[in-house]
């Protein structure tokens, strides 16, 4: 039985399971292929529920480690490892599970069904292991993969986007209606592929942390501009001299900025950030 205060929602019908496998490479039935990561790897399921993308995971041969938060859940899927040596499960909350740790100095690769309501929360815990994690499929609200997917200019985009873009590049790859979940959900589904590296890799970003802090403050109130959002930290008329610096609008606003040039403004407003805050726009 699903617990609604754990947002759960089970991926109950079979077909869907199968086109997530084919989508995430591992069915025996899909394209083999196309990733870089190294052999040495794991796959980390969050949320692994009944066992139902868990056995997927499985026929890889792959080490997989299984996270799951409800303790009437972890005895059906610790028999299940009973059956299978390259299940291990773990039972506690993602958000207090160090997945490095579990990796054990594999490369990993992440799967989950994400409760909705904690979706970005569970994202930025993934983030800090971002230099260890290949790739990463997620099933969220199809909200949310919008925002994640979007691009600059459009009305979804805004932190999150920036800052799921500045870790890893992600795609939109299959929508799933409600009825393929048990109970369903009241809102439609998607899943996000997320490749590591993302932008992160060229942006010369010495602490991130700061840098999405920073971007944060950029989106305070979308509808105005930068100059505008960045008053109380920066003189408007230096924001815009940086801006037309950069070849920008003075009157530009933080949903026009892709994240190389986010990273870009990033850099050269530390030089005139006030000596207090310099290099910690927090």
């Amino acid at each position: 039985m699903a617990r609604q205060r754990l947002g759960q929602h089970f991926l109950s019908d079979p077909g869907w399971r199968e086109k997530i496998a084919r989508a995430i490479r591992v069915s025996p039935h899909g394209i083999a292929g196309g990733t870089t990561a190294q052999d040495n790897f794991c796959w980390i399921e969050i949320g692994a529920g009944h066992g139902e993308m868990t056995q997927h995971l499985l026929k890889g041969g792959a080490p997989v480690i299984a996270v799951e938060l409800d303790a009437p859940l972890i005895g059906s899927l610790e028999r299940l490892a009973e059956k299978h040596k390259n299940l291990t499960v773990v039972g506690g909350d993602v958000l207090e599970t160090d997945l490095a740790k579990l990796a054990a100095g594999r490369r990993m690769r992440i799967y989950g069904n994400l409760p909705y309501y904690i979706t970005s929360p569970i994202l930025h815990h993934f983030f800090q292991y971002a230099e260890q994690i290949d790739e990463a499929h997620i099933v969220i609200q199809l909200e949310v993969a919008a925002r994640l997917t979007a691009r600059p200019g459009g009305k979804q985009y805004g932190y999150l986007s920036v800052a799921t873009q500045f870790y890893a590049k992600p795609t939109f790859a299959l929508r799933l209606p409600p009825a393929a979940f048990r109970p369903p959900p009241e809102v439609a589904s998607a899943l996000v592929t997320l490749k590591f590296p993302g932008e992160s890799a060229n942006a010369q970003i010495e602490n991130p942390e700061k840098f999405l802090e920073f971007v944060k403050m950029c989106f305070a109130q979308k509808r105005k501009t930068l100059a505008n959002n960045l008053r109380a930290r920066c003189a408007p008329e230096e924001v815009r001299e940086i801006l037309e610096g950069m070849k920008l609008r003075a009157d530009a606003r933080a949903e026009q900025l892709p994240v190389t040039q986010f990273a870009a403004f990033y850099r050269a407003i530390s030089s005139v950030w006030p000596a207090s805050g310099r290099d910690n726009p927090s």
